[in-house]
């Protein structure tokens, strides 16, 4: 009986999760069109960037044209990008080299920089937000609400070229890019700890906010929890505060973070657009920047379509977080 019980809750999950990844590759396919749509029909074309360059010749942006089937209808153009996406052949209007090996070495670069800031802010916020909800209306409480709103209210840009010109002023050392100019021929430790030193700077710049934002989240629903009934009946128990906070309650105050934990891919293409920017870091969400700028559209729609399937991945991730962390809610 145990063993057939078992077996319909596998069944059942199994089907949950198939009907779940249907959807969103449906809801992705109608993201893609309305996407390609959009930048399709905005003003401005590749062959319009630079107008004045001498060397462009009218049978040169007839060519280019060609090549790229921007005089083909819509759905045929959507149809060609498809095409060259999955086989691997599409490419840039900027530079002619294929998009995806592109795509991915940015990748590879924001990577680091997104799990640094995400380890700052959840290490951070989650310490902060519950003793700030346990001493409520105390010196600590008001003093982290102060900076958090303060932080919340200064713009993240404004921080790091007050921190860029600070650290260069104290310590003299570089901060901007990926690795110091001429440490190519330094020895593996060098190296590892001038990378280090990089990203240190950029992932504290692009948490701040964060911290702020959810350590304030935390806050508020640890308040909210602490005032149950279950709380109060287990501290009437005699339970030790710290089992009642740190077993009951914040288990409980968990289970909105959960949705907040899958968004966390998404993250990888826009998170840090400005912080790429202003550190010189060749990250994805710089690359968009620049192929936005360029009218890059192979780049564009592909990034464009990398985030919605990140997006989509992480609210399935989300939607099977919820099982595990709350065992009152059941796979239907």
């Amino acid at each position: 009986m145990a063993q057939a019980r078992a077996h319909s809750g596998l069944l059942t999950m199994w089907t949950y999760i198939a009907r779940n990844i249907l959807q969103r590759i449906v809801t992705l396919l109608i993201v893609s069109i309305v996407a390609h749509s959009v930048i399709h029909l905005a003003p401005g074309e590749p062959s319009q960037v630079d107008p004045s360059n001498p060397r462009m010749k009218p049978s040169d942006i007839e060519n280019i044209r060609a090549a790229f089937h921007l005089d083909d209808p819509l759905h045929l153009q959507y149809a060609y990008w498809i095409r060259d996406l999955f086989t691997g052949e599409l490419k840039s209007f900027k530079d002619n080299q294929p998009v995806l090996p592109k795509i991915w070495q940015r990748f590879l670069n924001s990577l680091p920089l997104l799990i640094c800031a995400t380890l700052i802010i959840w290490s951070l916020s989650f310490p902060t937000g519950i003793h700030a909800a346990i001493r409520r209306g105390s010196v600590y409480d008001r003093s982290t609400t102060f900076t958090a709103y303060a932080l919340i209210s200064i713009p993240g840009f404004f921080l790091s070229y007050i921190m860029i010109l600070w650290v260069v002023d104290t310590f003299n050392v570089p901060v901007i890019g990926m690795k110091t100019f001429g440490m190519e021929d330094a020895d593996l430790a060098f190296r590892s700890m001038d990378r280090l030193w990089h990203l240190v700077i950029p992932s504290l710049m692009s948490a701040i906010g964060g911290i702020a934002v959810l350590s304030r989240y935390v806050r508020s629903q640890m308040l909210e929890v602490v005032g149950q009934d279950y709380i109060r009946t287990a501290r009437a128990k005699g339970l030790s505060e710290d089992t009642v906070i740190y077993r009951h309650a914040l288990q409980n105050a968990l289970l909105p973070f959960v949705t907040m934990f899958g968004f966390l891919l998404p993250a990888l293409i826009g998170g840090s657009v400005i912080f790429e920017q202003i550190f010189a870091w060749p990250g994805l969400g710089r690359l968009g920047y620049e192929a936005i700028l360029a009218r890059d559209f192979p780049v564009i729609l592909t990034i464009n379509f990398i985030a919605a399937v990140l997006t989509l991945a992480g609210t399935l991730v989300s939607d099977l977080l919820y099982a595990v962390v709350d065992p009152r809610i059941r796979l239907q």
